[in-house]
């Protein structure tokens, strides 16, 4: 074979091997991999009649939460109801006796009763789904008032570290006493939400950061819709309202005293989670703020949630550090010696 032959057959095999490629489409190098994003693992619209129990359990308890609340949670229609696509926890007032401690909270197992002057609903998912990192979203619309302290957290599924605080407790969105008027707060009206961690060591050795958000600077009013977000990595946790960060904390930030850590920075927070919506009276946090106390006559109060998400990152499920959002954040978290507890 002559070499005008032997060109001839090289440009030949080229333009078919050309022609055969773009039949199948383009071909992916073999070390290829996709770039890591947040995947929806777990969700939950409320768009049935009632609660989905497969995915929820309703708490039963009188014993105010460890912060002196006034309500027992119940587990009937009046406290805990899905209406129009939407998940409602209903703060009502009238005296009710139960079960003093959850179920689930074994080490305060008892059969002893409470009675409390107010009813209201409690949502976990412990034993029907929990997560170790991921970004956690709500839709909430949160009542007013002096007295309704509304809350979406995260608690661990196993006290590895030991009992509260030491295998921690995140706090992705609080709110107290919504319109009432306050004396550090932009415009004199209570227009603020909050996150938290809480950790350290056991009482009275605990701690916790948090902050506060001013939703004037979001131009929204929080008794109105609201999504509350965390994104949780692997020593790494950011809050965000409305898809904007309002909290970045690392491992630096926190700590557990419990032996069981093992020198492990990300400790507690560095095993599986699960949800909590609830909606509280009084308490704590509650009375000792803005006029003080708590207001009956703006109960019965709803906190009403639109949907719940769940996401992992894939690519990255281990650590979720790959799908962190990069958003800037510049200020400080609170802390005890704020005077301003969460």
């Amino acid at each position: 074979m002559n070499q005008f032959a032997k060109k001839l057959g090289v440009i030949s095999a080229f333009f078919s091997s050309v022609a055969l490629q773009a039949c199948v489409g383009p071909v992916e190098a073999e070390d290829s991999a996709p770039v890591p994003s947040w995947e929806m693992v777990w969700f939950d619209e409320f768009d049935s009649d009632t609660l989905d129990r497969t995915k929820w359990s309703v708490e039963e308890s009188c014993w105010g939460g460890g912060n002196n609340e006034r309500q027992c949670y119940t587990d009937r229609e009046d406290n805990v109801s899905v209406e129009d696509g939407m998940l409602v926890l209903s703060a009502v007032p009238e005296t009710f006796t139960g079960l003093m401690y959850p179920a689930h909270y074994e080490h305060l197992a008892s059969d002893a009763l409470g009675e409390k002057p107010y009813t209201s609903g409690k949502v976990i998912s412990y034993g029907k789904a929990d997560w170790k990192y991921g970004r956690i979203s709500a839709r909430i619309k949160l009542p007013k008032g002096q007295g309704p302290w509304a809350a979406f957290w995260l608690m661990p599924v196993e006290s590895v570290y030991g009992n509260w605080p030491l295998s921690g407790e995140i706090d992705i969105m609080e709110s107290v006493n919504l319109g009432t008027t306050c004396t550090d707060c932009t415009g004199g009206i209570e227009r603020r939400t909050s996150g938290a961690v809480h950790f350290g060591d056991a009482m009275p050795n605990n701690t916790y950061l948090y902050f506060k958000t001013e939703r004037e600077d979001l131009e929204v009013d929080p008794s109105e819709w609201g999504v509350y977000s965390v994104e949780w990595a692997e020593g790494v946790i950011q809050w965000f309202v409305d898809d904007q960060i309002v909290l970045r904390l690392d491992s630096d930030d926190w700590y557990t005293g419990s032996p069981d850590a093992r020198d492990n920075a990300a400790a507690p927070f560095d095993q599986p989670f699960y949800l909590n919506l609830n909606l509280a009276v009084g308490g704590a946090l509650a009375e000792s703020k803005n006029a003080g106390g708590v207001d009956a006559s703006v109960f019965p109060a709803e906190m009403k949630v639109d949907w719940v998400r769940v996401e992992q990152c894939a690519g990255d499920q281990d650590t979720g550090l790959a799908c962190l959002s990069d958003q800037d954040w510049v200020g400080r978290p609170l802390g005890p010696s704020d005077n301003r507890a969460p």
